[in-house]
């Protein structure tokens, strides 16, 4: 059984929190402070332009994590869970049904999940290339090697992600508060030589910097909102940890950690210009910048672990929400129903970021395409977040514009300083994310049509009565399960073993998985039965977006009057329908997307693995769908 946020204290749940859901935000000193001054748009290193780099920084993680996510976007939770899908299945739910707001949310919630993906790619190519960077200071001659060592790292990662993080994920929470609790003593003892630098606690100092600077300033947001790649994480990871664990991980360490060594980092440019090249590493005494170099690199591997974990977790809720097609999920721990591993979607992560890195060689190079991705998804969140301050709190019309228009305002203004990136590696999210968003609607809209066609096609439930009782179909012991996706009509592997076999079980079971827009759903509403007729009986099984089914076993653990009938596994036979989709001479879709359906149905696992049923009891019957 899996233990909820509220089963577990809050001390271990804050410890786990900081082990997975600061990992990605935890490693931005990395590469934010120095990507601003030496990136694309370098900037003076005097003390004005320093202060006023730091001021946006220590700002924005106040404004955007501090009280846009632990404040205001926490709340809009589903059941506990969150993320972006989470929160378009809760809004879709609450809303009623014809309302205008629904095909928005639909639309943004999918884009949101398409940026994740993005995400997904470039955090680990370039959290892990730019901790690796580090060996540039540590051991000069050892440049070279920066690039086969990074890509080493990422096959590694990704090769051990059939294991499992149930032995790795024990560990995650002790490195990273050490990391914390280093880069904030790290940051003290750069403050120490240059307390003048604790004047970019000011925001004076960020008003100014953007007064002065106008357009360049503007262009410079793009470096600075590297700061908070990974506040979507505080979000999208709540149902593991809940959010008080998270708000005082935040609170508590994390959030005073980073200033402190962001500060550091920019006393230490007051200083020393010239260590513009690598504050972060230059921070620590020499001899200790190669262990420096060596718990980077951990914390990156723990921040890269964790967006490959909700990778394969957004997967699986985009799966049960009818947004892609079936795929293996294997499950790597007994206790936790979190930890799952998709075969699929690891080897396609572990190949686009081998490529990332190989093509752009740099943890700079990398910057310019990891800004557009996050900002994306900070947008969305907003405008989300103002559907639900309607929709599920209830507020008035001015105190949702006024709170939506501060966070939109400053959403919008690193959105657009992160289009001018798009020629220089921008486009690789954004073409990823208009893949993926293509992928998601089209198969969303094909199986709507899919369904459409076989309960148009299907006969009605009475045939099957008239057709027994005619006496030309034999009786034969045993129960047939059939696996339909339509709550009405015969399904097309019963009317293709009626047509053909001219034989009907004593006991056919006519057995629809259905997956509500929560994230669990409660043993007491798992299942509905119902009587059709003598010997046929039409079964329902509910699961979670954040479950994966296993008909089997919800059968075996269920009451003999839930279920309608005494179950016996090794008497029962499932029928499967596998439907090759071809094109109708006048397709509703467009034919692209009709070819792109029937080859992503082709590609999708088989309904036995899915939903965990015995190869030795199945029968699978086929037929063609017109689309």
């Amino acid at each position: 059984m899996t233990d909820t946020p509220a089963k577990r204290g809050l001390l271990p749940l804050m410890i786990g929190a900081i082990g997975v859901v600061f990992g990605d935000i935890g490693t931005s000193p990395l590469y934010a402070l120095k990507e601003t001054f030496a990136g694309e748009h370098p900037l003076p290193l005097d003390k004005p332009h320093i202060l006023g780099a730091l001021s946006l920084i220590v700002w924005t993680l106040t404004l955007v994590v501090s009280v846009k996510y632990v404040v205001f976007v926490m709340r809009a939770d589903n059941r506990g869970e969150g993320g972006s899908l989470a929160l378009m299945a809760r809004l879709s739910a609450a809303l009623p049904s014809g309302s205008r707001y629904l095909p928005t949310v639909a639309s943004i919630g999918i884009l949101a999940a398409a940026l994740f993906y993005g995400d997904c790619v470039i955090t680990p190519a370039v959290s892990v290339l730019s901790a690796v960077e580090g060996l540039k200071i540590a051991i000069p001659h050892m440049e070279d090697a920066v690039v086969p060592i990074t890509v080493t790292i990422l096959i590694g990662l990704f090769l051990i992600q059939r294991f499992g993080t149930d032995l790795v994920g024990k560990l995650f929470g002790p490195v990273c508060i050490l990391w914390f609790l280093v880069i904030g003593a790290l940051g003290i003892h750069g403050i120490a030589s240059a307390p003048a630098v604790l004047a970019a606690l000011s925001p004076h100092h960020a008003a100014m910097f953007l007064a002065t600077n106008g357009f360049t300033g503007l262009l410079i947001l793009g470096a600075v909102v590297l700061a908070v790649t990974g506040a979507e994480a505080l979000y999208a990871d709540m149902g593991h940890f809940g959010r008080p664990a998270i708000r005082l991980g935040w609170y508590i360490l994390v959030m005073p950690a980073l200033i402190l060594n962001y500060l550091g980092q920019g006393a230490l440019l007051l200083k020393t210009p010239a260590a513009v090249e690598s504050p972060f590493f230059l921070l620590a005494p020499k001899g200790l910048i190669l262990p420096l170099v060596i718990l980077a690199t951990l914390a990156t591997i723990i921040a890269s672990q964790a967006v490959i974990s909700g990778a394969f977790s957004i997967s699986r809720q985009a799966i049960q929400l009818g947004y892609l097609p079936r795929m293996t999920i294997v499950h790597t721990s007994e206790h936790e129903i979190g930890q799952i591993y998709i075969p699929l979607i690891n080897w396609a992560l572990m190949v686009a970021c081998v490529a990332l890195v190989l093509a752009f060689k740099t943890s700079s190079g990398l910057a310019a395409a990891y800004g557009i991705a996050v900002t994306g998804n900070m947008v969305i969140t907003t405008v989300m977040m103002a559907i639900a301050m309607r929709v599920l709190w209830s507020w008035k019309t001015p105190r949702t514009a006024i709170a939506c228009a501060i966070f939109l305002t400053i959403d919008m203004a690193f959105f657009l300083s992160n289009i001018t990136k798009v020629g220089n590696g921008g486009w690789v999210p954004l073409g990823l994310a208009g893949v993926l968003f293509m992928v998601l609607t089209t198969w969303k809209a094909g199986r709507r049509l899919l369904i459409n066609r076989l309960t148009e096609g299907s006969l009605p439930d009475e045939h099957y009565t008239s057709l027994v009782a005619s006496g030309r179909v034999a009786r034969v012991p045993g129960t047939a399960v059939f696996l339909t996706g339509t709550t009405e009509g015969l399904p097309l592997a019963l009317m293709h073993n009626l047509k053909h076999n001219k034989v009907a079980h004593e006991r056919v079971i006519l057995l629809t998985v259905v997956t509500q827009e929560v994230p669990v759903v409660a043993n007491d509403k798992r299942m509905e039965s119902r009587e059709i007729a003598p010997g046929l009986l039409r079964l329902t099984l509910t699961y979670g977006f954040m479950e994966t089914p296993d008909v089997p076993k919800t059968m075996a653990l269920a009451k003999e009057q839930d279920l309608g009938f005494f179950y016996e596994p090794m008497n029962i036979s499932y029928f499967l329908s596998r439907e090759t989709i071809i094109p109708s001479r006048d397709p509703t879709l467009p034919l692209w997307q009709v070819n792109l359906f029937a080859w992503m149905a082709r590609s999708a696992t088989g309904a036995m693995g899915f939903f965990r049923l015995p190869p030795g009891r199945v029968v699978e019957l086929g037929g063609q769908v017109e689309l």
